[in-house]
């Protein structure tokens, strides 16, 4: 099996390259889906996925779909299509939890610069207080994640929060799922609504996302289940106790539904006419800031070079943006290049990080290279080959691989502590902390984006992205 599908791989780089310079966009793009198809199923070899899909798009519409697998094990599952609903774990952070924030900062109601204290009266008076709505976007609030109790009760939960040891808001970037759990409840005591309620109606129905949300009303065999759970039920266990609906997990989502959101976002808030978010919006949502001397940059919500980048390929450039999520799922899109990549997967192998990222590497660097070359660009043919031909290398090595015993930790905090910064209150400031010495470096400006560094090569694995 493993030779078969060597020789599939590594086909397409066998035919010439002037004649496939002459391919026109239609052969190009299905070329393209044949080696994501490819990909899909090395994967499936090796027991990372137990299927996925993968689509490929711009502006415009979806140009390429890759599916393999079926929604479920049981006998007579039907095949996984870009409708396929899947638990889409932290890319609720940025589909669901994100735009509603943003939503409410268009509209004046809150601010960046607002303190927990403002909203969670509980918390005033304790040392979290002073935390901003930007510390808990940009995941530099200092809070550590806790678990729910057993009754599902946020103040509970704020309660576990207030009494935790605290190393004070901006001192370290912490991937940490509590910052969403909290900005979730957030947009429910600013709103009045709760948080499922306030997506679909603002964002969903007007995106005409249809299949996109919280506790899915779709029959459980129609919905792809993740790490033994029924389909139709959360995996995160957080998720699970608040209800279903939370801030950092628990929404369900399709890889159509997903493109429509890419495309709004390409669309600077425009879909198909229709105006969802204001562009202002957009721009504040994806405009990033960096800490660490530069070697890490966030926008509000959004992952733009850090540990946690693995989808952003080799081609997307550094004004790109995505997330990842643990179930197996990632999106990420361009805007310089108008271009998105989304994957979504039943994973089946939880362990092996550095392999699955690998795969969500190689899957956006073949759509990206693809449609480079489909759009005519001047990227030279060669070095599209060369690009390609590096991820052949790479799936080459990862099939011929012995088997590992010992597998990467999924939480370590070296990882999750990968840079030092911090949010002063009141300015959109950012200071990297380097050994003794405060640095501080302010909100890069679109077009110094390009000056960024890639994030730290140090990552060993991705936590709950």
């Amino acid at each position: 099996m493993r030779v078969i599908l060597l020789v599939l791989l590594l086909f397409p780089l066998l035919l010439p390259v002037k004649a496939r310079a002459m391919v026109d966009p239609a052969t190009s793009t299905a070329l393209s889906t044949a080696n994501l198809d490819l990909l899909l199923e090395r994967a499936m070899s090796e027991n990372l996925i137990a299927g996925g899909v993968v689509v490929v798009g711009n502006h415009e519409g979806i140009i390429a779909t890759a599916a393999r697998g079926q929604i479920s094990p049981l006998p007579g599952a039907p095949a996984i299509t870009d409708r396929t609903l899947f638990d889409v774990a932290s890319l609720t952070k940025v589909i669901a939890t994100t735009p509603a924030v943003i939503k409410l900062l268009d509209e004046g109601r809150i601010s960046l610069t607002d303190t927990l204290s403002r909203w969670f009266p509980e918390l005033a008076g304790t040392d979290k207080g002073n935390i901003t709505i930007l510390h808990l976007m940009t995941h530099t609030s200092g809070l550590s994640d806790v678990m729910v109790g057993q009754g599902g009760s946020v103040e509970g939960l704020v309660r576990k929060v207030a009494a935790q040891r605290f190393r004070g808001a901006g001192t370290g970037f912490e991937y940490a799922d509590i910052n969403f759990i909290l900005l979730g409840e957030l947009v429910h005591r600013v709103s009045g609504e709760r948080l499922d309620q306030f997506c679909r109606e603002q964002i969903y129905e007007p995106l005409g996302t249809r299949d996109t949300s919280f506790l899915p009303s779709r029959e459980g065999n129609d919905i792809a289940p993740t790490s033994g759970t029924q389909g139709g039920v959360v995996q995160d266990e957080n998720a699970r106790r608040l209800g279903g609906v939370a801030g950092h997990a628990g929404l369900f989502s399709s890889a159509y539904d997903l493109a429509r959101y890419a495309r709004l976002l390409l669309g600077r808030g425009t879909l198909d006419g229709t105006r969802i978010l204001s562009e202002q919006a957009v721009a504040e949502m994806t405009t990033p800031y960096a800490c660490n001397n530069g070697r890490v940059k966030r926008a509000l919500g959004w992952d733009m070079a850090s540990a946690f980048s693995a989808p952003k390929g080799n081609y997307f450039s550094d004004d790109s943006f995505g997330h990842t999520g643990y179930s197996g799922s990632s999106i990420w899109i361009d805007p310089q290049q108008d271009m998105f990549v989304i994957m979504l997967t039943r994973r089946l192998d939880y362990r092996n990080v550095h392999n699955f990222n690998q795969l969500r590497r190689n899957v956006s660097t073949y759509a990206a290279a693809d449609l480079k070359g489909i759009a005519g660009e001047l990227t030279p043919v060669a070095e599209v080959e060369r690009v390609k031909a590096q991820v052949i290398a790479a799936s080459v090595a990862l099939i011929s691989q012995p088997r590992r015993h010992k597998f990467a930790s999924l939480k370590l905090r070296d990882d999750r502590r990968a840079a030092k910064c911090s949010v002063k209150p009141g300015r959109r400031t950012l200071q990297a902390r380097a050994a003794h010495r405060g640095t501080k470096v302010t909100k890069v400006a679109r077009n110094d984006a390009g000056k960024v560094r890639a994030a730290s090569k140090k990552h060993r694995s991705l936590a709950r992205s």
